[in-house]
């Protein structure tokens, strides 16, 4: 669908006047636009078309965006020093006054200010940087954990709860819809050997040991800008911000931090968590949140990388045995490959769970 982004932007309350708009990024979910402008001391914008077939209520999505950023921006203007333009997502207006508008075919839009010379990575190569990478989670829900009102929208309902994801699977295995579950023995039998493990966190939440909190619930590494120091910068993808489990964001993010391969990585062999970057990643994360979490929080990091990735590889295989209806896709094998590479990785997190017990211990 082709689309007019002066038209969108001139919808928008913003400064400058509008250069050229082009495609930017590699998210899965919405089509996003880097708008230039073309005086040097404006903004420049980031634009995007969101996915409402994913995020049902785009007003209640924008409403918890908004709720965050006012709220994360009130924390940093009271730290002498910090650059808040930067170290926090700000959503520009429309010209009705929403911080959305809807175009004429009905799509659903939203800007926020490019943040300037950023750096983002979806693989990570040094020790350092997965400690930013812990810091910055660290730190968004440090600053979020006294954030008033009534509880955030839950964007995507039941997002990371892991007993609905395995009821839908299993219902689409016995619809088999797209023809593929023969195809996929082996990966299936994967996800039973695992699936009673894997339920252990929510177990805790109804038994009170572990609280509710807000959370990012998508902390894969690129959702992590750095600076061009390559120190934390800002929290991006706000979308899945709303009530959570710290291990939802922990583990997401080891499942990126510390993967040496890429997600969709075709050559298995590849694939294998880094020890030494889920340590730095680990005491960046407890620097910031060693004194909030709970004794039986900390006791569970250490599985919440496993939990994660094994989540994130059944919403892919999930996906791929229903035809491919989620994720974006490049190839009609995509998301089975994707599910593979992600399987491999959890097998690696087994094969040093040990070692990452004793990480945790260590640190806390």
């Amino acid at each position: 669908m082709s689309v007019d982004i002066k038209e969108i932007f001139d919808l928008f309350a913003t400064e400058g006047t509008y250069l050229k708009g082009e495609p930017f990024g590699s998210g899965h979910i919405h089509d996003t636009f880097r708008v230039e402008t073309a005086e040097e001391d404006k903004d420049d914008y980031i634009l995007q078309r969101l996915n409402n077939k994913i995020f049902k209520n785009i007003p209640g999505l924008q409403h918890n965006i908004e709720r965050v950023t006012v709220h994360l921006r009130e924390k940093l203007s009271a730290i002498s020093g910090s650059d808040i333009k930067r170290e926090c997502l700000q959503l520009i207006p429309a010209k009705d006054g929403n911080s959305w508008i809807t175009d004429k075919s009905g799509s659903y839009w939203r800007m926020y200010i490019f943040i300037s010379n950023h750096r983002s990575y979806n693989i990570v190569d040094t020790s350092d940087k997965a400690f930013e990478g812990g810091k910055a989670i660290g730190r968004f829900q440090a600053m979020l954990a006294d954030l008033p009102g009534d509880p955030l929208y839950e964007t995507i309902p039941f997002f990371h709860d892991i007993e609905k994801r395995l009821e839908t699977f299993n219902r689409i295995i016995k619809d088999n819809p797209a023809g593929r579950v023969q195809k996929v023995s082996d990966e299936i039998g994967f996800v039973m050997k695992r699936a009673e493990d894997m339920k252990i966190i929510l177990k805790l939440g109804r038994e009170g040991k572990i609280p509710v909190r807000i959370t990012h619930n998508d902390t894969k590494f690129n959702n992590i800008l750095l600076d061009e120091n390559d120190k934390a910068l800002c929290v991006i993808d706000l979308d899945t911000v709303m009530p959570g489990y710290v291990h939802y964001d922990f583990g997401d993010a080891i499942r990126t931090a510390a993967n040496i391969a890429a997600e969709d990585e075709k050559e298995l062999s590849k694939v294998k968590m880094d020890i030494n970057l889920f340590e730095a990643y680990a005491r960046g994360y407890l620097s910031e949140t060693r004194d909030t979490l709970n004794a039986v929080e900390k006791d569970y990091l250490a599985f919440a990388p496993r939990l994660i990735t094994y989540t994130i590889a059944l919403r892919f295989l999930t996906d791929y045995i229903d035809g491919d209806h989620y994720f974006k896709i490049h190839h009609p094998q995509h998301n089975l490959q994707r599910a593979r590479a992600q399987f491999r990785l959890v097998e690696s997190m087994e094969e040093q769970y040990g070692e990452m017990r004793r990480i945790i211990d260590r640190l806390i």
